[in-house]
């Protein structure tokens, strides 16, 4: 999927990007992933976040809330991880998944960056 390949390259141009994946929160499985390494391993990461998504729409079907979520954030003492549920029919059921370094990472800008990569992807 060479859309996929250039939505990754680019999540990664965001400034303090560690790792990014898109993933499959029905599996769990990252249907891609670039950076992380040994101490951000995208696999494990992927997964762990499906539970946070699967969650987080549980929740909202509990409390009768028809919004879409827009993204997740989770703050680490030197991290982000943002979660963005793709909204396009096309990519239902997956989630972009980028983790940033806190101290390089300018956040309402990667949000925005984020929402635009999302715009490019037609899965």
């Amino acid at each position: 999927m060479p859309e996929m390949d250039v939505a990754l390259k680019d999540t990664m141009q965001i400034d303090g990007a560690l790792g990014a994946a898109l993933v499959d929160h029905t599996s769990g499985m990252a249907l891609g992933t670039a950076g992380g390494g040994k101490n951000l391993d995208l696999a494990v990461a992927a997964a762990g976040n499906t539970d946070v998504v699967r969650a987080k729409l549980r929740a909202m079907e509990m409390l009768n809330l028809t919004e879409k979520v827009e993204d997740i954030l989770i703050t680490l003492d030197t991290q982000y991880h943002l979660i963005r549920p793709l909204s396009s029919r096309s990519g239902k059921g997956l989630f972009l998944y980028l983790v940033l370094n806190k101290d390089r990472a300018n956040l309402a800008m990667a949000r925005h960056q984020l929402r635009a990569i999302e715009g490019t992807l037609d899965m």
